[in-house]
Parts: C-alpha cells; sequence; structure tokens
C-alpha cells in the first residue's frame, strides 16, 4: 500500500433563533438553521471586532450564539457531529474578555473571538483531550499546550474541542476519516453522507458550518489542507516549527504542525500570527522568530501581481470535473498578473515508502512523551497500553477498523536505528532539496499550485477512505507551508486549490491566496443536503 492511499494525517447567520436566551432550548431551533448561517456567525475577525468596538456585540453573545448553532446544528439537525465538546467555562471567560474590554483593554484582533480546537490539543481546563480514543476519555491534560497558551493570551475564547480521525488517523490501514471512539463520526456539511476527510475532520466540518469564528487543525500529511479543500474552508499548514508543538498528542515530530482553518484568509492569516513563535520546549521552533512574516501586511489585493508560479502538473489528472475547475482557475490567477508556468514536481514517488517507516518509528516515543508530561494520570502510558485497551474495548474502539498502524509503531526500535535514519535521509533528500526547492530554483518561482485534492468521498466502513489525489505530501514531508483555498464546487461538493512554497515563505503565500480568494469568490456556504444531486 503506497503511503499517500492511507496517510492524511493530523497529529483538521442570520442570529440562530433564541440565541440569546441561552443554550437550553436550542433544539427547537433546528429547523430554522437547517440553512447555512450568515450575519455575525458567518462573519470573520474583522467585522465580529467591529461590531464589538462600537458596542453593537460582546464576546458573551457571540459565544452564547455559537453554542446555540452548535446545538442546533452539529447536536441536532442534520447532525454534523464535529464538535466532540463544548467548554463549561466558555461564556465566562467570554465575559472576562469583554469586562477587559470595557476597561479598555484590547489585547488584539483575537479579542472575545470563539475558537475551536482539535481534541489532540492539550487545554489545562475541564475539557478532555483525547484525540478522539475512549482510552484518553475524561483524562484532562495538566497544562495547556504552547498554541493553546498563546491563544488565550491573544484574548481567545476557546468554546470546545472538535472530533477527529481517531488518534490522527494512524491507527489503521484501512480507517474512515472522522471517525472516533469517543466522537463517532463526522459529517461532511455539503452532503452528509460525505466525508470530510481526515484527520482534522471536526476543525473542517466546524469551521465550513460556521460553529465558531476561528477553527485549528494539525496536520502530518494532509490534515489540515484535505478537510479544508473538502468542506470548502481555508487551511495553512505552516513551515515545521513556525507553531510550537508542545502539548499536541503527535505522530511524528519530523512533520507534525498545527495550522489555522477558518472561513477565509484574512482569518488564517490573523490566527497564524497569535499562534506563532518560539517555545523552549520545542526545539524545532528555536529560529521561529526571525522567520515570522507580518501576515496582515501581506493581504493585498496585489499578491499574485508579477509572481511566477509553477503548476504542478504531476498532481492533475485524477479527477476531470477538479481538473476543469482549477484550469478556470488559472485563469483568474493570470487575470491578477501572475506569470504561470508548468512544470513537474520531482521525485514525488521517491518517499513513499520512507515516508511511512519515518511516522511509524516516531509514533510510539512521541505519544510516551506526549503521555508522560501533559497526562500523567491517563490510565495508559504508552502504545502498548492503548493496544490493549483497543483490544479489551473492541466492540467500542473497533467496530469498523483494526490497529494495524498502532501494532507496527510498537514493533519499531529506537530512533537509532539505521533504518530510521535511512527513511529521513531520504524524505528530505527528495522532498526538499531533489523535490520542491528544485523545481522552485529551475524555473525561478515564487510558489507551486495544484487541486488540493478530489471532491469529498462517500463515507464507507466496508472499504474506508479512498482520496481522489492530493498535492498535501511534498509540503508535508519536506515540512513546508501549505495554503488552501476553496475554488470551486462539483456537484455542489468544495474544491480547493493548493499554494505550496519554500520554508518560512508563509506570508508570500498568504498574499497570493488572497489576492486569489478576492478575485475569486468562490466560497458559498453548505446547506448541508442529505447527499449530493448527481444531476447538477
Amino acid at each position: 500500500m503506497k503511503r499517500r492511499d492511507f496517510v492524511r494525517l493530523g497529529v483538521s447567520a442570520g442570529m440562530v433563533a433564541g440565541a440569546t436566551a441561552g443554550v437550553a432550548g436550542t433544539a427547537a431551533a433546528a429547523g430554522a438553521t437547517s440553512k447555512a448561517a450568515g450575519g455575525i456567525l458567518e462573519a470573520g475577525v474583522r467585522e465580529q471586532q467591529a461590531q464589538m468596538a462600537a458596542g453593537k456585540l460582546s464576546s458573551a453573545s457571540l459565544v452564547k450564539q455559537y453554542l446555540a448553532r452548535i446545538a442546533a446544528i452539529d447536536k441536532a439537525g442534520p447532525r454534523l457531529n464535529s464538535v466532540i465538546e463544548t467548554n463549561p467555562d466558555a461564556l465566562k471567560i467570554a465575559a472576562d474578555m469583554d469586562r477587559e474590554r470595557a476597561a479598555g483593554k484590547v489585547r488584539g484582533p483575537l479579542h472575545g473571538i470563539p475558537v475551536l480546537l482539535k481534541d489532540n490539543i492539550a487545554t489545562a481546563d475541564r475539557m478532555s483531550t483525547s484525540a478522539g480514543s475512549l482510552a484518553l476519555d475524561g483524562v484532562r491534560a495538566v497544562k495547556d499546550a504552547h498554541i493553546v497558551t498563546l491563544l488565550r493570551n491573544a484574548g481567545a475564547v476557546i468554546i470546545g474541542k472538535t472530533n477527529l480521525s481517531e488518534w490522527a488517523n494512524m491507527r489503521s490501514t484501512n480507517s474512515v476519516s472522522g471517525w472516533s471512539g469517543r466522537g463517532g463520526q463526522t459529517k461532511n456539511p455539503y452532503a452528509l453522507d460525505r466525508n470530510t476527510s481526515g484527520s482534522s475532520s471536526g476543525s473542517g466540518a466546524a469551521a465550513a458550518a460556521s460553529l465558531a469564528t476561528l477553527t485549528v487543525g494539525t496536520e502530518t500529511d494532509g490534515s489540515i489542507v484535505s478537510p479544508s479543500s473538502s468542506c470548502g474552508i481555508v487551511g495553512i499548514k505552516p513551515t515545521l516549527g513556525l507553531l510550537s508543538r508542545s502539548g499536541i498528542i503527535p505522530i511524528a515530530h519530523s512533520q507534525d504542525t498545527a495550522g489555522p482553518m477558518t472561513r477565509s484568509v484574512a482569518d488564517a492569516a490573523l490566527m497564524l500570527a497569535a499562534m506563532a513563535g518560539p517555545d523552549a520546549d520545542d526545539k524545532a521552533t528555536a529560529d521561529s522568530r526571525r522567520h515570522i512574516g507580518d501576515y496582515a501586511a501581506a493581504l493585498r489585493t496585489d499578491g499574485l501581481k508579477g509572481k511566477r508560479i509553477g503548476v504542478a502538473r504531476n498532481f492533475f489528472g485524477s479527477n476531470d470535473a477538479v481538473d476543469a475547475i482549477i484550469e478556470q482557475e488559472l485563469a483568474v490567477l493570470k487575470a491578477q498578473g501572475a506569470i504561470l508556468v508548468d512544470v513537474k514536481v520531482p521525485n514525488v514517488d521517491k518517499y513513499n515508502d520512507s515516508e511511512l517507516q519515518v511516522l511509524l518509528y516516531e509514533f510510539a516515543p512521541g505519544l510516551a512523551s506526549y503521555l508522560k508530561n501533559y497526562a500523567p494520570h491517563a490510565p495508559v502510558k504508552n502504545i502498548a497500553d492503548v493496544i490493549a485497551f483497543n483490544e479489551k474495548n473492541a466492540a467500542r474502539e473497533m467496530p469498523y477498523f483494526k490497529q494495524e498502524h498502532l501494532i507496527a509503531a510498537q514493533a519499531k526500535p529506537g530512533l537509532d536505528a539505521k533504518e530510521y535514519r535511512e527513511a529521513l535521509a531520504n524524505d528530505l533528500r527528495y522532498s526538499r532539496d531533489e523535490g520542491i526547492d528544485q523545481v522552485l530554483k529551475e524555473h525561478k518561482l515564487d510558489a507551486l499550485v495544484a487541486p488540493t485534492g478530489g471532491p469529498a468521498w462517500l463515507t464507507d466502513y466496508i472499504n474506508g477512505d479512498h482520496y481522489g489525489g492530493s498535492f498535501s505530501s511534498p509540503a508535508a514531508v519536506a515540512g513546508y507551508p501549505h495554503v488552501t483555498v476553496p475554488a470551486g464546487y462539483t456537484r455542489g461538493l468544495p474544491v480547493g486549490i493548493s499554494f505550496v512554497g519554500t520554508a518560512w515563505s508563509e506570508a508570500s503565500l498568504i498574499g497570493m491566496a488572497y489576492a486569489y480568494e478576492q478575485a475569486s469568490q468562490r466560497r458559498r456556504p453548505p446547506t448541508f443536503p442529505a447527499s449530493i444531486n448527481v444531476k447538477l
């Protein structure tokens, strides 16, 4: 089995009727919220901040409305099942932010803004951090993940955790994305029988359905950009080391990163800025401070002018309808002043097997370290304990697929093994120097573009996931930035276009993505149909 056949990992209104009266009784509003959100719940950070600055909106009111929408859309109505848990302290935190604002203190763009976090990101509060596993159900982290500390310092209000592919999709060779033992199956808001992709499934669906202003996902290979594309939102997978991984339940330190998943490039840029920076507990971030760009200033409508962009033709051809959409969007790039060059990203098949080896080697020691430092009281201490828990609780944990990857990871020797060192060197050689960097230098390019992936597939518990092509692996293996933006729809299912660059090129990519987004305006909110209209 090729690596990209299984690995899409992550280490993602109008006011709702009765919302201002509180969350109680909001299930009755499900019919009223069966349409997409509009107004303030669909709005972005800047619009919400403007309303709060004008005294027309409070953080507490906004949080209350999102919690009401979660009750009406996620837990009732269409039952997206994207939110695994809400924060019982969310309204108190929002009220605190409102009091600070009234006293003249505004911490920054995220002050009072509601955020949902993927449930593999530690929060030292009354919520669990479980990676979707029943083995960690009810286990509260002893301290916040570093990015959570930064978000709290920025004034963000963490309103809940999102569902995910259990263990960030690193459990089985036949997994179903968006399913976890603790959270069940997340549904795609553009067609409820379709998959959200993995593993930041809940973050993607929640952002699309306007269940919070902002969401955070994590990615090892594809788990920010793939669900973002499948759910019609913007996702940024940053350079490895721009954001700390401390306190995030890991797969592989060589590829893991968190990143924003939002409804607009502007929101993603503001959120990325709030989470970026060095962390003494994550060596990969040691050099990040000098590479942090001014992401807000990068939000320019002329961000494509004069940019040389390589069209990665070897990532076309998986789906004719997707290709047709992206070909149409290439004309938008040209109209905004981009210079397009047809290219092929070299050596993309030379790290299929080695990537998997690296992930398997790094998973067990990384998980043991997380449990020791963030959940020392958990009933499981290592990957062997997780395997044993799953076997003992197979009816609940393994009704659809097994745990082949967990078993394979447990069998690997230490990180001093020759096989591991050679696999990691192979990954970096062919994804960086003889991959992305080679094609960028050869053609004097600023970025690469391609379809992010295929449209959402039918959720299938018999055959597992079946991706229709993906552009995630080159940037994921290299540890380079990747931005996906809504590009259109095929039979009502979203399609994303990807912008990929070399290390630390986030600001440039954000500028290009923003210019494209503003010129194209392709995103439209979901309406939660049961299935697609095959006649479209």
